[in-house]
């Protein structure tokens, strides 16, 4: 069973330059996060340094132009890096250390130079942490119909509101916040950079989750937070249509993380079935064991290079908002069903905690949820075909 990843007939979608990158970055989650990954599992975060040190190595950077501070590549390297860190074994942690990569997009494609070298920059080098704000605690999916005010003072906002469910809001320096300054529907949406330090802006309590438990997720809130309208990126109540294009990306990325997840499951039994024993002989030596891991292997395949594919696609500029709504709903699915047979082949030891298959059954779950849930996903694509 093959599990090399990026490869069909001659074609590759990773070249040289993004095979070592992946090296590298594989190097670095082996020596400095799988040996502490359990203990930031149990703590609910990783040290800040992380931040740090993936900075300095460029790893933050990956994907972005130089000129704002990014070590550049394109989408392929961004899924090269993705993919090592969830070889940590911890969606958790893939998915904190990467919450720029859904909080900088709209900056990067609409922010002035200043916003870049403000809210971007410090970013990229690891010494800020940025988060996306935009699920409510009444809204859920409904985007539209956020509450969240942005009512404009003279050269200010002033906000009202709350936000849940963000992934490294306990910690972040700055937000990447949807808000109403409009009228009601999608045409009233706007996107401010909400920093850390303005008065009125709190952090409420960490959220404890089923899953992704190195990452901190934040309920917060802002009491008549006064923010510059200098920190308006883009034009104002055109911030719908900032979310909708930063979805594709994140739905691609979630479906990268759905893939690895099941990978990770399927090498992790793979080995297991190997070694354990049972009424004389391993269990892979079992015919069911056996057919059981060929299918999982084939979801695997299947899934990676359709997800693949529609990256390639968007690399080229080709819309894809169907095909991604596709690959997100596929490869979650194939994370369920792979994770779950992953738990039934180790038996009442996947059941148990710091037992990898359990962390990655439990991380997996919240996949077909964020960035876009399966029912909106299907509403999406039923529209489009």
């Amino acid at each position: 069973m093959s599990t090399q990843p990026g490869k069909v007939g001659v074609q590759e979608y990773f070249g040289k330059e993004q095979e070592r990158l992946r090296l590298a970055a594989r190097e670095v989650i082996r020596k400095e996060v799988i040996p502490h990954i359990d203990e930031w599992e149990e703590a609910g975060a990783f040290p800040r340094a992380m931040y740090d040190l993936f900075g300095e190595l460029g790893f933050l950077g990956v994907g972005y132009p130089e000129a704002v501070g990014g070590s550049g590549g394109d989408l392929f390297d961004q899924i090269a890096m993705n993919e090592e860190l969830m070889r940590s074994g911890s969606g958790g942690f893939a998915a904190g250390i990467g919450s720029l990569n859904i909080a900088l997009p709209p900056i990067v494609r609409k922010g002035t130079a200043a916003q870049k070298e403000r809210f971007v920059q410090p970013v990229l080098a690891g010494k800020r942490i940025a988060a996306l704000g935009i699920t409510e605690p009444g809204g859920g999916s409904d985007v539209a119909n956020l509450q969240t005010t942005a009512v404009r003072e003279g050269d200010y906002y002033v906000i009202n509101g709350g936000k849940t469910f963000i992934t490294s809001g306990v910690r972040a320096d700055q937000l990447t916040c949807a808000v109403r300054t409009g009228g009601p529907g999608a045409h009233g949406i706007s996107f401010l950079v909400i920093e850390r330090d303005t008065p009125g802006y709190s952090v409420g309590r960490a959220l404890k989750k089923t899953g992704w438990w190195a990452s901190d997720t934040a309920e917060i809130f802002f009491d008549n937070c006064r923010v510059p309208a200098a920190n308006l990126i883009g034009e104002e109540n055109q911030g719908f249509y900032i979310i909708m294009e930063n979805f594709q990306m994140e739905r691609l990325q979630l479906s990268v993380m759905a893939n690895m997840t099941a990978q990770l499951a399927l090498e992790e039994a793979q080995r297991y079935t190997r070694e354990r024993q049972a009424f004389g002989k391993p269990l892979a030596g079992f015919q069911v064991t056996r057919h059981k891991l060929v299918d999982m292997a084939t979801l695997v395949e299947v899934s990676r290079e359709f997800t693949y594919r529609v990256a390639a696609r968007i690399n080229a500029g080709i819309d894809q908002v169907k095909e991604v709504s596709m690959a997100k709903n596929f490869a979650c699915g194939v994370g369920d069903r792979v994770t779950y047979d992953a738990v039934q082949l180790f038996g009442g030891y996947g059941y148990m905690r710091g037992c990898l298959v359990e962390r990655l059954f439990r991380d997996n779950r919240i996949l077909s949820i964020g960035g876009g849930t399966t029912e909106i996903m299907k509403e999406i694509i039923s529209k489009l075909m």
